[in-house]
């Protein structure tokens, strides 16, 4: 490829990004900034990765704000036929642009071009690099293989309710956790959350572009990626998981319904949906690792926002919107913040049942039950018997109910229950 066409597209998405920044609304995201820059003073990659039009080259940029950097996004039709041989020639243009000591090289979506992890592993002994991509494995997977210990994953998500107050202007106060008329207008505030998600473009072109974006994921990243012959049936199955968000997937079933004959085609397919960032898979505790990997999973959306382009009668099953919604926080937490954590779900031989386990190094450190409402009876009784239930096995009296509204404590069987409204929840301080 010529270096002067290089160099056209070097100057054109640069200017782009120096538009956005100026045009735009941009937030700082809650996260470590300093310690994502840190880990670039070695000779070492940033590898962010996350779901299509989360902000990744938006952070990515922000990491390198103070400094002079090359930025090349590979998800452009101009670059079409780029191949291997071509990096060499990039990084030259680079040079010739903003001079030869620059050291900084934002590289985005760049495992579309075969052959990148070697060009990457070279270039990387003396630059700092940041590299995006909308497919975890096929990034990690890659990189894996040349780079033992030599990369830092960091997985980036949708706007948090956090970031979606901080985006909309609407500060929060510890005074305001006491104030029914904030209070109200924190819910409603949720709610349009729920319904729109996190997406930083659903702000600015409304919530059809979840649409847009799913429709994107399932083109590019998945159906031309891995080359599936049935798309067909392939878009079904997508639209059957994430329309029974937060229910537990069988892959014989699926296989059943959608006449996939072979039950490894449909884990590859799930797997797929996966690691392009569509869905979150949970997977059922147990202390013999080998049960995590048999027994079923559950399968929740990336953001409500999508679910809700997606699935059907989402407004009318709102206590598993809920779900989902804390499903995503306690991901994003941990990813963000608490390196390390691990969340599951709990059900024993009898059926008891809890929504999410979470576990930091060997240890279940908390059980919490997502539910709309304890006013019925039978409602309260069950959530209560199966967080004791849990709480026994497992070790844990660390217990939480999470409701749209209620908000106190109970005491069962010896054990203090907390009992937390979702929108107080998501606003807690990071501890």
């Amino acid at each position: 490829m010529e270096i002067e066409r290089i160099k056209k597209v070097i100057v054109d998405q640069k200017e782009e990004i120096s538009e956005f920044f100026q045009k735009e609304k941009i937030i700082a995201r809650e996260i470590d900034m300093e310690k994502l820059r840190s880990f670039l003073k070695f000779p070492n990659i940033l590898v962010i990765t996350g779901p299509r039009r989360s902000g990744k080259s938006t952070l990515a940029t922000q990491i390198f704000k103070e400094e002079n950097y090359g930025y090349l996004n590979f998800d452009d039709e101009r670059l079409a036929g780029f191949s291997t041989d071509d990096f060499n020639t990039a990084v030259q243009a680079f040079y010739d642009l903003y001079g030869e000591n620059l050291e900084c090289f934002i590289f985005d979506e760049i495992q579309n071009i075969a052959g990148w992890e070697l060009f990457i592993s070279r270039l990387r002994k003396t630059k700092k690099i940041v590299i995006t991509g909308s497919n975890a494995k096929l990034l990690s997977g890659d990189l894996a293989t040349h780079l033992t210990g030599r990369y830092l994953e960091f997985a980036l998500y949708p706007f948090s309710f956090r970031e979606f107050l901080k985006f909309k202007g609407i500060e929060i106060k510890k005074e305001d956790f006491y104030s029914t008329k904030k209070i109200s207008r924190i819910k409603k505030q949720l709610a349009e959350y729920l319904d729109g998600g996190g997406f930083p473009e659903t702000f600015k072109f409304g919530s059809a572009i979840v649409g847009k974006i799913y429709d994107d994921v399932i083109t590019k990243d998945i159906l031309l990626r891995y080359g599936i012959k049935n798309k067909n049936a392939f878009r079904e199955l997508s639209n059957y998981v994430i329309s029974n968000f937060a229910q537990e997937i069988s892959y014989a079933k699926l296989g059943h319904i959608f006449s996939i004959k072979n039950v490894h085609t449909v884990k590859n397919y799930m797997e797929y949906l996966s690691s392009s960032f569509l869905i979150l898979m949970l997977s059922k505790f147990s202390y013999k690792l080998k049960q995590q990997f048999i027994t079923s999973k559950k399968a929740y959306g990336i953001d409500t926002g999508l679910v809700n382009s997606v699935a059907f009668q989402f407004s009318e099953n709102s206590g598993k919107v809920m779900e989902n919604a804390v499903m995503i926080d306690l991901k994003r937490r941990g990813d963000y913040f608490e390196s390390g954590t691990e969340v599951y779900y709990w059900r024993d031989y009898s059926g008891k049942e809890v929504d999410f386990a979470v576990k930091k190094r060997n240890k279940i450190t908390q059980l919490i039950q997502v539910c709309q409402s304890l006013a019925n009876f039978n409602t309260k009784e069950r959530e209560i018997k199966s967080l004791l239930k849990a709480s026994e096995e497992l070790r844990c009296n660390n217990l939480l109910i999470i409701t749209a509204s209620e908000e106190g404590a109970e005491s069962a069987g010896g054990k203090k229950i907390t009992i937390i409204p979702l929108w107080k929840w998501l606003l807690e301080a990071i501890k």
